[in-house]
């Protein structure tokens, strides 16, 4: 298929509104007021009335169109994504400073491409919480960089670059003496509330290059935090086409912590997604019988980036197996279960790719490879859901500044809008 330029630059829109995985959840918040849906408080009694509707807690997102016609066994059709991506994260007594340099303390999050990183022009982004719990998301622009060693002071740095996490991954931001400047305090600055009242604080580092179109009719298309806002994004945009007048409960949960294994309160592993779903169901008057009848003709789709193959090592991918840029999005399988795909979800995955008129490829790790993980076995095991895994092929993954080609966000989105619509 022909990329559609209107999707691709408001990905790019997309992608720069969210330097975190709380400005992720700001940015779908503020799509999702506009189209209509309301967003509920988790301390408070919700409603049993049909409509839009979604849940913020913290840098996650759930969002769902409870239809009409809903009954207590109506089953869901989720689709799973997450916020965050592999960077660094501010430590504590964040202002350090060595030779004169301003520099700020990191702490590495995920598993950053750690090369990528290094003489980029990097932002910080997050939320600063105040001593009245209040929440306020901040930004600086570009801030920081992390200086790479000259080659006339390593010249066998060509030959294979060590970086020790602690020594060599500190980033400068001025000079002067830290001890006479406050990095929290500019934060707050910027966020407009007083320095002695910021009491907590979880901000990230993000690269601050523009999402670029480039190469041959401007079909590639690189930037930042695409693994896997990708996901969030094509979700998102499936969701406000979706109608409302489906025989199921449409629902986007972009959870955060993914890249950390998502063993938190906001994570796949936690009760977020199984706890809306039960309140939903509740809603309904739903009992346990039901809520279990409703899961058991239930599906997720867990969408997360995967890997296109790479033309200048493609020793490492599966030889039979070899998903290209452009070529569609990856249906994702291992044996294994590192991804929770089976035959009858890779069935529906055709189906779906059929009826919105778009190619899928399949991805398989080599043998010597292992893969990663995604929230789809934390999803199938906590709900027993059925789960398939998919997501677009990149290059350069875990890099500060990712790959795709124009065409698969968009492949990726209208199999989603497929699946929302009962496909």
């Amino acid at each position: 298929m022909s990329a559609d330029p209107d999707y691709i630059d408001d990905f790019a829109r997309f992608l720069q509104a969210s330097p975190s995985s709380y400005h992720a959840v700001a940015e779908s918040a503020r799509r999702l007021d506009a189209a209509g849906f309301a967003r509920l408080d988790e301390t408070e009694v919700w409603g049993t009335d049909s409509g839009r509707r979604y849940v913020v807690r913290d840098g996650a997102i759930v969002a769902w169109i409870q239809p009409d016609r809903a009954q207590t066994t109506t089953p869901f059709r989720i689709l799973g994504a997450h916020t965050d991506s592999p960077g660094f994260t501010l430590k504590p007594k964040p202002t350090i400073g060595s030779n004169g340099w301003l520099q700020a303390g990191v702490e590495v999050y995920g598993g950053p491409l750690l090369n990528s990183w290094l003489d980029r022009e990097l932002e910080l982004a997050g939320r600063l919480v105040t001593r009245d719990g209040a929440e306020h998301l901040v930004r600086t622009g570009p801030f920081l960089r992390i200086p790479q060693l000259a080659i006339h002071l390593d010249r066998d740095v060509n030959n294979g670059l060590t970086l020790d996490k602690q020594r060599h991954l500190t980033p400068v931001f001025g000079v002067g003496n830290p001890g006479e400047t406050d990095l929290v305090a500019h934060l707050a600055t910027l966020a407009g509330v007083t320095a002695i009242d910021v009491v907590g604080y979880d901000i990230v580092t993000a690269d601050t290059a523009a999402p670029t179109r480039f190469g041959l009719d401007g079909s590639l298309f690189a930037a930042g935090r695409m693994d896997n806002l990708s996901s969030v994004h094509a979700g998102l945009i499936a969701l406000l086409r979706t109608a409302e007048d489906a025989d199921h409960i449409s629902v986007l949960a972009a959870f955060d912590h993914e890249e950390l294994g998502s063993e938190s309160r906001s994570g796949a592993s936690g009760p977020l997604l199984d706890g809306i779903l039960t309140r939903i169901g509740a809603g309904l008057g739903a009992s346990v019988s039901d809520r279990l009848r409703a899961y058991a003709a239930s599906w997720c789709v867990s969408a997360d980036a995967g890997h296109a193959v790479h033309p200048n090592y493609p020793e490492r991918h599966d030889p039979a197996n070899l998903p290209i840029a452009g070529g569609g999005p990856l249906l994702k399988i291992n044996a294994n279960q590192r991804y929770a795909t089976d035959a009858v979800g890779a069935a529906l995955w055709a189906r779906l790719c059929q009826q919105a008129g778009v190619a899928y490829q399949e991805f398989v790790s080599n043998n010597t490879v292992p893969c990663g993980s995604t929230i789809g076995p934390l999803t199938a095991t906590r709900l027993g859901i059925r789960v398939v895994d998919v997501g677009v092929p990149l290059l350069s993954m875990h890099s500060a500044r990712e790959l795709c080609h124009v065409d698969d966000p968009v492949a990726l989105s209208a199999a989603i809008g497929a699946f929302f619509a009962g496909g």
